[in-house]
């Protein structure tokens, strides 16, 4: 009886967490991925970005799913998305690309930064209500990751008004319907 009671408590506590290890996942791709750009291993920081995104996918469906939903874990998961989606990216394309601008090139590459941590900061406060207000920094360190993909046929200008446009879009106040 006593093990058994200590078992359930194990086990309810590992499925309290579960969406968090998920979290905490996606954060440590962001770092590697982060790690691996200063390295000049850029492609490896892509392929890093990509699988935090599928991470980021999990923990929430898996929150859902068990019914884990918890402040700890929105909290958590806005501070993994700044790395994942907002740092990592945007490190990608400086190294890269955005590099060769010089002071507007680390400009814009701080400012998507900074437009993605307040667009999660604004997300933790508000009601959503079905919808997200502005592009979702998921959605748009995907689209810097995949960017990056043509940078071999994209004209480097280019690349600066991807990052600029991608930076409004997360702080606009347009609605996107969540799916």
């Amino acid at each position: 009886m006593f093990l058994s009671d200590i078992l359930d408590q194990t086990v309810k506590k590992l499925k309290a967490q579960t969406a968090n290890v998920i979290t905490l996942a996606n954060i440590s791709l962001g770092g590697f991925a982060i790690l691996m750009g200063l390295q000049g291993q850029l492609n490896l920081s892509l392929l890093l970005i990509f699988i935090a995104a599928l991470a980021d996918r999990f923990d929430g469906m898996v929150a859902r799913k068990l019914n884990i939903d918890s402040d700890l874990g929105k909290q958590l998961d806005s501070m993994s998305d700044v790395i994942s989606f907002g740092v990592a990216p945007a490190l990608l394309l400086y190294q890269g690309v955005l590099y060769e601008f010089g002071f507007p090139g680390m400009f814009f590459t701080v400012f998507y930064i900074a437009c993605g941590a307040f667009r999660l900061a604004r997300f933790n406060i508000s009601e959503t209500n079905g919808y997200f207000t502005g592009l979702p920094i998921t959605a748009a360190g995907c689209l810097l990751t995949v960017s990056y993909l043509a940078v071999s046929i994209i004209s480097m200008p280019l690349f600066l008004f991807i990052i600029i446009i991608l930076s409004v879009l997360m702080i606009s106040n347009f609605r996107l319907r969540k799916l």
